[in-house]
């Protein structure tokens, strides 16, 4: 528990900065919790819920001293675009898979976490979760226009619900609209008056407040309706067990988008603040914080970026901010969720839309068409997968991408043909001409580890960029150092094809670098090294020398040689004369 050693080592002076931090991150939390659970589908109380239990475990298991978990945007849309089909309207079965989800999206995290996969923080490319939070974004902002302006939507994916605005503009209900209308310009006025405030809390209130004194309800002005507050209860499922099939793999895409999401805004808050953490043990307290708000009938959540940029923002030192905060939240919870029913329905609708507008980001989509085309096809490609076939196969798509993108850079890297610059190092050979090829070696780095299904291609490029050298080679270098990271078969097969084939060219093949490991792995395959096979250099400036002292030795034979055979000559001659006279 890293958190539980920074708070039994908790120094006085950082009180106040937790105390402030704690209050503005519960202002914060509380409208956004109630908005997030009627994303989700579920009752006020549960987003609640899942704010109290989740932040007290991540304040004991997470390493970073900022980072705010809780209910967040991208998690709510994916649940219920997974869970509002299963469910067929059932509100208790609903809220029931929902749990079921979240539960096991902490599995996956804790399983994640055990085989130390916290690298998957860097398995979605940064183009790649830019276009699934901008599609994520959209998709959330035009389902929440139905609140907005009262009426129900039939269709359940955007392009459908798109194709019928016309239609749906003619429903619209013209006290829903107004009362949103109000909601953003009490939001707007808040920023501009008390930029430091919860402008969200406020105008949720605001709304709260006239459908109480007017009675606005017989207007027909939605409200989120009774909350059912008190302690969380454990309930008996009342669904199949076949059910849980369709959540697994969804689960799993969530907990990959989840880890990310939350590891990018840890990651920039702990560099902000000047100290490290631990992905494999982020991952940990993720599944233990899913774990724990489904235990309290909660639904998942993840790093909420909103609410960690209102800690820091007010000084937040440690994760007694999270624990505050919770307390505050259970209290409201537990005890005064009368005053939640009178909340209306589009004042939430505007909040999770201004929620939404700050995960759009259309605008840095736009820009990686400059500075990385393929980035920007990539995100592009995942925006519109997202908006045109749904959250969940957008998600996957997503996952599948950054598969794809890995395995592409694995099996068809960059190489580089290396020469020596005027001091003697060792540097790539370009356009600048700084380093000039070494007269008759020829030396190779291939730039990805070598496996099985990219052995083909580097022999194929060695090939090619050999044919490309001017003068006659003696001798290929090869720097094993980025390339040769692990005993494969398919390689070593490889190599020996490779050295057989430059040895009928009367060359010499060389590996710099890994020897120790290198020569062992030739002792296991069999394969032989040295003068009756490959030679393994320490690495490549040894390789080079080595090479050099034997080409300055070639030499120095073939000048004896030389004029060994001159002399001969020259004897011969005088004996011919000799003759003669």
């Amino acid at each position: 528990m890293p958190g539980l050693n920074t708070l039994v080592n908790y120094e006085r002076k950082w009180l106040a900065d937790d105390m402030r931090a704690a209050l503005s991150v519960a202002a914060v939390a509380l409208p956004v919790a109630i908005a997030y659970a009627q994303l989700t589908g579920v009752n006020a109380a549960v987003g609640l819920y899942s704010c109290v239990l989740p932040m007290l475990v991540y304040a004991l298991f997470g390493t970073s001293k900022q980072l705010i978990v809780g209910p967040d945007a991208a998690t709510c849309a994916v649940i219920a675009a997974v869970v509002t089909p299963l469910a067929a309207g059932d509100s208790v079965k609903h809220w029931q898979l929902v749990m079921t989800m979240t539960a096991m999206t902490g599995f996956w995290c804790l399983i994640a976490s055990r085989f130390k996969l916290g690298v998957l923080a860097d398995f979605l490319s940064k183009p790649i979760l830019m276009g699934l939070l901008n599609g994520v974004a959209i998709t959330i902002i035009v389902g929440q226009f139905s609140k907005i302006f009262g009426f129900t939507f039939d269709e359940r994916y955007l392009l459908e619900r798109l194709g019928g605005v016309p239609t749906y503009l003619a429903k619209t209900h013209i006290p829903t609209l107004l009362m949103a209308i109000l909601t953003v310009g009490v939001y707007f006025g808040m920023k501009r008056l008390k930029p430091s405030w919860p402008s969200s809390m406020f105008a949720i209130a605001f709304g709260a407040i006239l459908v109480w004194v007017f009675n606005l309800e017989q207007f027909d002005v939605k409200t989120i309706g009774s909350v059912a507050g008190g302690l969380p209860l454990f309930q008996t499922p009342e669904f199949s067990v076949g059910i849980i099939r369709e959540l697994v793999m969804p689960a799993l895409n969530l907990a990959v988008v989840s880890f990310v999401s939350m590891m990018l805004t840890a990651r920039s808050f702990a560099a902000k603040n000047g100290y490290d953490i631990d992905a494999d043990k982020e991952f940990r307290a993720l599944g233990f914080a899913n774990i724990a708000s489904a235990l309290s009938q909660g639904f998942a959540v993840s790093g909420a970026d909103s609410r960690t940029a209102v800690n820091d923002a007010n000084g937040g030192k440690t994760q007694l901010v999270s624990i505050v905060a919770a307390a505050i939240i259970a209290v409201i919870a537990i005890y005064l969720t009368a005053p939640l029913e009178f909340i209306p329905s589009a004042a939430l609708g505007v909040v999770l839309v201004i929620a939404s507008v700050h995960l759009l980001d259309l605008k840095a989509v736009w820009q990686l068409r400059l500075r990385d085309r393929q980035a920007f096809y990539l995100a592009l490609t995942t925006l519109f997968a997202v908006l045109f076939i749904g959250v969940i196969p957008g998600i996957t798509l997503a996952v599948l991408l950054g598969l794809f993108q890995f395995i592409r850079t694995v099996m068809r890297p960059t190489d580089q043909v290396l020469g020596v610059d005027s001091k003697g190092i060792i540097r790539s050979l370009d356009s600048s001409d700084k380093a000039k090829p070494v007269p008759g070696i020829f030396i190779y780095r291939f730039n990805s580890p070598l496996t099985y299904f990219n052995s083909g291609y580097f022999k194929r490029r060695l090939l090619e960029q050999y044919a490309k050298q001017k003068g006659d080679i003696n001798c290929i270098i090869i720097d094993a150092v980025p390339c040769f990271t692990h005993l494969d078969l398919s390689v070593m097969a490889m190599l020996a094809d490779v050295d057989s084939l430059f040895k009928k060219r009367g060359i010499r093949l060389e590996l710099a670098g890994r020897k120790r490991q290198l020569l062992s792995w030739f002792e296991q395959t069999g394969m032989k090294s040295g003068d009756s096979g490959i030679y393994i250099r320490s690495d490549l400036y040894l390789a080079l020398k080595m090479n050099q002292s034997k080409q300055a030795a070639d030499d120095a034979i073939q000048a004896q040689t030389e004029e060994h055979d001159t002399v001969q000559l020259e004897q011969k001659q005088q004996v011919l004369t000799h003759s003669q006279i």
